[in-house]
């Protein structure tokens, strides 16, 4: 290589290294403002952007000492400049002196004679919503009024939750029990109050170690009716019930029986202790969403999800359900619709909205109005002839879902109209007879049905009689044949409370436990549900987007929560 090689190649290198020398920060400058009119695409606008980053900092450094030392200045300016003299002149006085002695006194303040105030403790009686209902208003306070302060609302020991729902638990609260119970045509006594107690104090003796009640044949469908008993009556852990102390424990470990029962191992959820057919998994599902919606108990939610999840998916294609909940079958159930329409409900009203839940509804209302009804009552499942103890299982289905006014509903209390609640097989009413093996099954959907037809705003007279009727019945009956057992239960103080269940006079006498909750749920339908017609109480469109579209005029009601 010759020299001029090597002085070209010593000319591109000091080149290159030009590149790389340090610009001074008027050098840079000008590559900022020079460049930064450029086009956006242009080498001078990018190089300009950068040179903007990183003069950002110097530039805010000298605009802040700037700024300090202008502040300074006039700071300065302000305390030198010459202070203003302002001259005051004091005006003289009158020469004519004043006889100050001469003046009439000024007539003192009157004498205020202040009374203290008593201290006053005000109830006020407020019709509140409940979990699927709401009470009728009240004519007249009770006569020994209880504190309607609303309960706080906590998980069940889980998570202390500052979320309240409205619409499912004020009801359920001590002052609003003592107003559904203060006696009445259309509502409970302190006979019917004791007789629950009864019942409560009874489950609380008689749960197992693992937190369930056996007996009968479902372990799982003993503990969820046990559940929605409690809830029904407000009990939970850090409710303010009376009873917190007893009964809160009670709920706790009965709701975490239902909760490890969940089997998710295989694709098909299920829960252990099921019955054969599945009534259990219903049962449980309802009870899950109940204690959801009073405790926010976020693993009642995780379980509750997924078993409404399966009760959705195992829907019939034409709307019903079917043993062992299987969606093959177009057989289509009433008896076991019943238990999976009222879990619906349920988790509906809790805020539980898995996938497909109101297209599923309205695929049941459907069924229900053209494969399960025929002429003036329900069949039992489709094709079947009319079915008298399970027309009270369709009419409370669609009262609960918003479709109070439609002809099935009214025929089917027409024909309900002069039931009676019993406890012995073929007493309901003449019209029952043949239907009714288990009578407290059927008197369970009854009263319920006569209550929400009876206590709704604008009932016909011929609904509010047959309501008043069947509960002047159920009144006298229910607290008269209920088994009190001597041995008293003791409460956390030490004090003995009397305890007693029921039995149906039937073939079913193994299932007491299930006998007891059904008679004590109805006892308790005062409180626990509110006239479907209500807007908080149909918890949704009231069937408004069915495709069988209901008279009722309801609205979108969403479930509204304190925080």
């Amino acid at each position: 290589m010759d020299n001029n090689e090597y002085i070209e190649e010593a000319i591109d290198l000091e080149a290159i290294g030009k590149q790389y020398e340090e610009k001074g920060i008027f050098a840079r400058l000008g590559t900022l403002f020079g460049g930064i009119t450029k086009p956006k695409s242009t080498r001078e606008y990018k190089e300009a952007r950068i040179e903007l980053q990183r003069l950002a900092a110097p530039i805010i450094a000298l605009l802040s000492v700037s700024m300090f030392v202008i502040v300074l200045i006039v700071i300065t300016a302000i305390q030198g400049a010459p202070k203003k003299t302002i001259e005051i002149t004091v005006a003289e006085p009158d020469t004519d002196p004043v006889d100050i002695q001469e003046q009439e006194d000024p007539e003192p303040p009157p004498d205020i004679e202040i009374t203290q105030l008593e201290d006053v403790e005000i109830n006020v009686d407020t019709p509140m919503p409940g979990p699927v209902t709401e009470l009728a208003p009240v004519a007249a306070p009770p006569t020994q009024q209880v504190s309607v302060k609303p309960a706080t609302q906590d998980t069940v020991a889980f998570v202390d939750s500052p979320v309240k729902m409205k619409s499912m638990t004020p009801s359920r609260t001590p002052g609003s029990i003592g107003a559904a119970t203060r006696g009445g045509a259309g509502y409970g006594d302190a006979m019917t109050e004791a007789t629950v107690m009864k019942v409560l104090w009874w489950l609380k003796a008689h749960q197992d170690s693992d937190g369930g009640w056996k007996g009968g044949s479902s372990k799982l469908a003993n503990t969820a009716f046990a559940m929605l008993t409690y809830l029904a009556h407000g009990e939970y852990p850090n409710s303010e019930s009376p009873y917190r102390k007893d009964f809160g424990p009670v709920v706790q470990a009965g709701i975490e029986h239902i909760i490890h029962s969940l089997d998710n191992s295989n694709k098909t959820v299920r829960m252990k202790g099921s019955d054969g057919n599945e009534y259990a998994f219903l049962i449980a599902t309802y009870a899950l969403c109940e204690a959801y919606g009073m405790t926010k108990n976020p693993y009642c939610k995780e379980v509750a999800m997924q078993t409404l999840e399966r009760i959705i998916k195992g829907q019939s294609p034409t709307g019903g359900w079917d043993y062992k909940i299987n969606p093959q079958s177009t057989r289509d159930d009433l008896s076991f619709a019943g238990w999976a329409l009222q879990a619906l409900k349920a988790g509906k009203m809790a805020g539980l909205h898995p996938e497909g839940l109101d297209e599923c509804i309205n695929k049941a209302i459907k069924c229900l109005k053209q494969r399960s009804w025929k002429g003036d009552r329900f069949t039992y499942c489709a094709g079947s002839k009319a079915h008298a103890g399970l027309t009270a299982t369709g009419c409370l289905a669609m009262q609960l879902l918003g479709y109070n006014s439609e002809s099935e509903v009214k025929k089917a209390l027409d024909y309900m109209r002069e039931w009676t609640p019993t406890f012995k097989a073929g007493e309901v009413g003449d019209n029952i007879k043949a239907d009714c093996g288990s009578p407290q099954y059927y008197c369970y959907y009854a009263t319920q049905c006569k209550y929400q037809a009876g206590m709704r705003q604008g009932a016909t007279k011929p609904d509010e009689q047959a309501w008043q009727k069947w509960n002047a019945a159920m009144k006298k009956l229910y607290p008269a044949t209920i088994k009190d057992l001597p041995e008293p239960v003791k409460d956390w103080t030490g004090k003995d409370h009397k305890q007693g269940y029921f039995e149906n006079a039937d073939q079913f006498t193994s299932r007491p436990v299930m006998d007891t909750c059904l008679a004590a749920l109805q006892l308790m339908v005062y409180y626990r549900y509110l006239p479907t017609n209500q807007l908080s109480a149909t918890g949704g469109d009231g069937g408004q987007k069915a495709t069988v579209a209901a008279t009722d005029k309801a609205a979108d009601v969403d479930v509204s929560v304190d925080i």
